[in-house]
């Protein structure tokens, strides 16, 4: 999701709760806080020798260990506001991809990817999920490209759809 989009999501959502599953069903703690957003150029080289460049801006949630008894989410309209103040200090690149940073201490800090959300009446449930690592040079490294049965079956001599 890029960053204009989750903004966007913010804004249609208010005074809901904003809430984070981070590991299928797992939710991040009522206690956590936005605690630094950052502004990522990624300027890259492949195993291939390919280059690439890229934005993104990374989100970072904290729970904090004297708000454990904590029930009640942040608003919708709490984080959009200390996003807003960020981006009137550091402005962020709204066509950049958003990820979520976070970790505790049974779950390794990572940066997730919003991967889909759900609404309710009064929360706003973002889910997230990790992306795995790859190989972006499979054909200059030798790495076999996986193809599943159907494209191979249609890309068959004679199949009469490639």
């Amino acid at each position: 999701m890029k960053t204009k989009e989750f903004l966007s999501l913010l804004r249609e959502n208010g005074n809901k709760e904003l809430v984070f599953d981070y590991n299928k069903g797992a939710l991040v703690g009522a206690n956590y806080h936005l605690t630094e957003v950052k502004n990522i150029t990624v300027d890259s080289v492949d195993c291939g020798a390919g280059t690439d460049f890229w934005k993104e801006t990374i989100v970072q949630l904290w729970e904090s260990p004297s708000e454990l008894d904590k029930t009640r989410y942040m608003t919708v309209s709490k984080a959009l506001q200390i996003l807003n103040k960020v981006n009137g200090i550091k402005p962020m690149d709204l066509e950049a991809e958003l990820k979520i940073e976070y970790g505790k201490t049974d779950f390794h800090t990572a940066q997730l990817f919003i991967d889909a959300f759900e609404t309710f009446e009064d929360r706003l449930l973002i889910k997230l999920a990790v992306e795995k690592t790859d190989c972006k040079a499979k054909e200059e490294c030798g790495v076999p490209v996986e193809i599943s049965a159907e494209k191979e079956a249609c890309c068959a001599p004679g199949a009469g759809c490639c």
